[in-house]
């Protein structure tokens, strides 16, 4: 009788213990795969938010750049032809930016600042400086402005973005985007 008892207890011991087994192999490859569809979807999200962020680097300096070089044609003739001269401590090279100035000089009425990326998949920025003569009650005054224009594909250098001053005299970046002035 013992040995029944032992061999019930036994039984009912082992059918207990699959019951707190835990997760079947197909509920964990459902999570898996669960969090496999998630990260699909998240990753090229993450990643270009990446650039965008890198992106901001330029926009913001191309902007410095283009207010210095107004601040810089009120002080003096022309525009800045080197980024030192403008005194914005903006180093030439940075990780993800080569930037320079095309144009500029004592006679310049025009500059361009230009910010070409280094890696393939960011967008280049132009920042465009220029002069205007505008007439107000009979009294001619010279102002600068300024607009930045961003490629439209990010294998475009800055030298093949086009900005002019436009027909309105507010700057125009031809098939590239305008980002402000």
């Amino acid at each position: 009788m013992m040995k029944r008892d032992f061999q019930a207890k036994f039984l009912q011991h082992l059918n207990n213990k699959k019951q707190e087994k835990g997760f079947t192999l197909i509920e964990l490859l459902v999570v898996v795969i669960i969090i496999g569809i998630l990260a699909a979807v998240a990753l090229p999200s993450l990643l270009s938010q990446a650039n965008k962020a890198k992106q901001v680097e330029a926009r913001n300096n191309i902007g410095a750049m283009n207010r210095a070089q107004q601040a810089y044609n009120l002080e003096k003739p022309g525009f800045a032809d080197q980024i030192g001269k403008l005194g914005l401590g903006i180093p030439s090279q940075t990780t993800n930016y080569e930037y320079s100035i095309d144009g500029g000089g004592s006679e310049a009425s025009d500059a361009n600042n230009l910010a070409n990326r280094r890696d393939t998949k960011l967008k280049s920025y132009k920042g465009y400086t220029f002069t205007i003569e505008l007439e107000q009650d009979g009294v001619t005054e010279t102002v600068a402005r300024a607009i930045v224009c961003e490629s439209q594909l990010p294998d475009q250098d800055a030298d093949g973005i086009t900005a002019t001053k436009g027909g309105d005299d507010t700057g125009d970046c031809g098939d590239d985007v305008k980002l402000g002035e």
